[in-house]
């Protein structure tokens, strides 16, 4: 069923998937499950190349059993707020967190940063995300320090003195601004290589490509960020006909629409 656990015919069918080299897409279609579930079975058990079905399988079992294991009999999920289903705001973070490591992020600070985008506040203590985890404060600050020093969270004190970790429409901005001027280090270094290697030479020319595209591409997204900030600004309300359409916050500007 498309809503519940991956079965074992359903994960030899994910093997059999990967090794005809189908993509998540094609996979997800013919099981009739969501591209995530599919992705987020490969990549939690050892990527495209080295997933197996029995392997994965069995891990699910053990997963679950941990889990059984570390809660106390009766005790239920923490509630929800709006009439959210607990268990499957649980298995969206794991999702949204499987992307973040898909993107590139080590693995617990995909955890902490998906942990963070799943609250309401946005705003979390290492006590909270420590708990809401089940790692150790030591894992959440190593984390944390990691994903400040990429602008994808930053840190505040509340009333109570206490460091708050926090994510907000604003970091998405910095944190491709700083991702763009990542390359500009390179940029410097390629150009200086063509003066040492002799301009015009295959290995010259080469670099100089390099850093004319990437210094081109750099400006074109910062001028594109900079047109779409106010997006980041921009709450959606829900029409009656389940539709949303966006509605600025008070002090913003609505987000440029695109002309044909």
């Amino acid at each position: 069923m498309p809503g519940g656990r991956l079965t074992q015919a359903e994960r030899q069918q994910i093997a059999l998937g990967l090794a005809d080299s189908l993509p998540y897409a094609e996979i997800a279609r013919r099981l009739g499950r969501p591209t995530s579930t599919i992705t987020r079975e490969v990549m939690r058990n050892g990527g495209p190349t080295a997933y197996r079905a029995d392997l994965a399988q069995r891990a699910t079992q053990q997963r679950t059993r941990r889990r059984r294991q570390a809660t106390p009999q009766g005790k239920q999920a923490p509630e929800q707020p709006y009439g959210r289903d607990a268990e499957a705001v649980a298995a969206y973070q794991e999702t949204l967190t499987t992307v973040f490591m898909a993107s590139g992020l080590p693995k617990m600070m995909a955890r902490v940063l998906g942990c963070l985008y799943t609250t309401d506040s946005g705003s979390l203590t290492a006590s909270e995300l420590a708990q809401r985890l089940q790692v150790s404060p030591a894992s959440i600050s190593k984390a944390i320090t990691f994903l400040a020093s990429l602008d994808l969270v930053r840190r505040e004190r509340d009333e109570r003195r206490r460091e708050r970790y926090v994510v907000d429409d604003n970091l998405w901005y910095q944190s491709m601004i700083q991702s763009i001027r990542a390359n500009d280090q390179f940029i410097e270094t390629a150009r200086e290589g063509v003066a040492v290697l002799g301009r015009g030479t295959p290995a010259a020319t080469r670099l100089e490509n390099a850093a004319r595209f990437l210094d081109f591409v750099g400006e074109a997204l910062i001028r594109a960020a900079e047109q779409a900030r106010a997006v980041l600004h921009t709450s959606t309300e829900t029409t009656p006909d389940d539709t949303t359409s966006p509605k600025p916050d008070d002090g913003h500007t609505t987000a440029p629409t695109a002309s044909a």
